[in-house]
């Protein structure tokens, strides 16, 4: 029994520890939003959009709140968003986006995060012609019902669809990094709940790797999740 109670309890403080991260990540995506575009989600959608899915998570509107707030006061740490870029073992391409008030701590972090997960740090852009960055939309299929998927993405066609994939319960959708801000646009005229969306870096190639090998890639990956400054990781293995 006490094995059993030990057990159910890690894996409580595990969910507990990734919502304090995702609550985090949250904060600072409001954060960013509300000094690049005010404190009016009306007319900041990038706000509009970090609020919708701090909402999807279950993220407390009073925390939702404070951190606007703080941002518009000036209360918080000024965020800068920083990328990083790499190799994991075995020539798997890392890519680390990250927000932060203190550029020279973050990059000492991750280099090190690199360096002993068995990787090496590359210079920004060094990785350009291998990730492309795209907006991805998710929309619960059960948040259409009553709409035809053939007719709905056609209707999306003037918002800049480039791929419409359906994953059991959930529609994704894809455009291009200018088109972001349109496909937004075009979903909230459609009066369509988006469960969530973000910019991420697509690969081009992916790199095929056994089991052991692979693990200590995902175990470098897992570092680096781990860090507080890093918001994504976006990597080539397969």
């Amino acid at each position: 029994m006490g094995r059993i109670f030990e057990k159910r309890k890690h894996k409580m403080f595990a969910r507990f520890d990734r919502m304090a991260k995702q609550f985090t990540k949250l904060g600072k995506e409001i954060a960013i939003a509300v000094r690049l575009s005010g404190e009016n989600p009306d007319n900041n959608p990038r706000l509009r959009l970090a609020m919708q899915n701090a909402k999807n998570v279950n993220m407390p509107k009073d925390r939702v709140d404070a951190a606007i707030k703080r941002a518009s006061s000036k209360a918080e740490g000024n965020y800068e968003e920083v990328r990083y870029e790499g190799y994991g073992p075995h020539a798997v391409a890392i890519l680390v986006e990250t927000a932060t008030d203190n550029t020279t701590r973050t990059v000492a972090n991750i280099r090190m995060h690199f360096n002993k997960g068995g990787g090496t740090m590359g210079k920004t852009g060094s990785l350009d012609f291998m990730f492309s960055r795209k907006g991805v939309f998710k929309i619960d299929i059960a948040k259409l019902a009553g709409r035809d998927l053939e007719e709905f993405e056609f209707e999306l066609i003037d918002c800049g669809i480039e791929d419409f994939a359906i994953d059991e319960d959930v529609v994704y959708i894809y455009t291009s990094f200018t088109d972001f801000g349109l496909m937004q646009k075009g979903l909230e005229d459609l009066k369509i709940e988006i469960a969530n969306a973000e910019l991420q870096y697509i690969p081009s190639t992916f790199v095929d790797l056994p089991e052991d090998q692979a693990k200590e890639v995902l175990d470098l990956i897992e570092r680096l999740e781990g860090d507080d400054d890093v918001q994504n990781v976006y990597h080539n293995l397969q």
